[in-house]
């Protein structure tokens, strides 16, 4: 069986972004896991001669809605590769006037309002409680940040992501109830991602790029895709600018907690864990259960 190419940085793609222009040295992975094939083949090559992995989260021609993007797949196929940063490209909707289509926010917490969806590796038999009261690594976060300023974008750092299930857009009353809580804007697709990276010992963080006000502002028509798809493509460039200048800054050695998440998270008594479960998640537990 081939050796994996093994990478540090990842960037998963959101809708408009389903390649790097740039990378040299690119291959294709096919990965198979044991939750299943991810989203699409992984492309493995460098950019301006740093390693990277990228993923397309809806797969190269967007057939996979969000409740189905098959998330613990992508996570573990990523892990199997050596990963340890994730930079993901998401798609939102603003609740706040300032913030207008075309920004960018990197947020630094998330409400959790999906319903369908598998968000743990830890099930059938093991049971592990990550920390999880900050969802985005603080550091890659900061990276991403300072990245985008020095890309003049028009971006804001830190504020609250609601993740819905969709696809459907929001109704109204939902939208003003989100702002009610003074959330910044709501997407489908940080979660489960982000759990999976923590549980996984991955750093992971977003780049949020507002291509609408979702519904709560009356005066203004009510989000459409052909809305989100214009103003996105104008995002992603600056958002293929602002993945290039973060990985010349991203460390080679983590100081950040996520590379330690699962260290007395898991509960379960090492006899009492599945041997299928065991041999299943060896690439995640396997530096703590033997």
């Amino acid at each position: 069986m081939p050796t994996k190419p093994q990478v540090k940085i990842a960037v998963i793609g959101g809708t408009g972004l389903e390649n790097i222009e740039g990378m040299t040295d690119v291959t294709q992975v096919e990965i198979d896991t044991p939750f299943g094939k991810p989203s699409d083949a992984i492309t493995i090559g460098k950019l301006d001669g740093i390693g990277i992995a990228f993923l397309p989260r809806h797969g190269r021609g967007h057939f996979i809605s969000p409740t189905e993007l098959p998330a613990l797949a992508n996570i573990y196929a990523l892990k199997s590769l050596g990963v340890e940063q994730i930079i993901a490209v998401c798609s939102c909707g603003s609740f706040k006037q300032e913030y207008a289509p075309g920004n960018l926010l990197i947020p630094d917490q998330l409400i959790d309002r999906t319903r369908n969806r598998i968000s743990t590796f830890f099930t059938d038999g093991i049971v592990a409680h990550i920390s999880f009261a900050e969802p985005f690594c603080n550091e890659l976060s900061k990276i991403l940040y300072e990245s985008a300023k020095e890309a003049d974008a028009i971006v804001y750092h830190k504020g609250t992501y609601v993740c819905m299930e969709g696809p459907a857009f929001s109704t109204r009353a939902e939208s003003k109830l989100y702002r009610s809580w003074e959330a910044d804007v709501i997407g489908m697709t940080a979660l489960p991602e982000a759990k999976l990276a923590r549980e996984a010992e991955i750093c992971y963080a977003v780049i949020a790029c507002v291509t609408d006000y979702d519904s709560w502002w009356e005066p203004v028509e009510a989000v459409t895709v052909e809305t989100v798809l214009k103003i996105l493509r104008a995002n992603m460039g600056t958002a293929r600018l602002i993945i290039k200048l973060a990985i010349k800054k991203i460390p080679k050695k983590r100081e950040c907690r996520c590379a330690n998440a699962l260290s007395g998270a898991i509960v379960t008594a090492p006899e009492k864990i599945p041997a299928v479960q065991k041999k299943k998640l060896e690439l995640l537990i396997g530096k703590y259960i033997q």
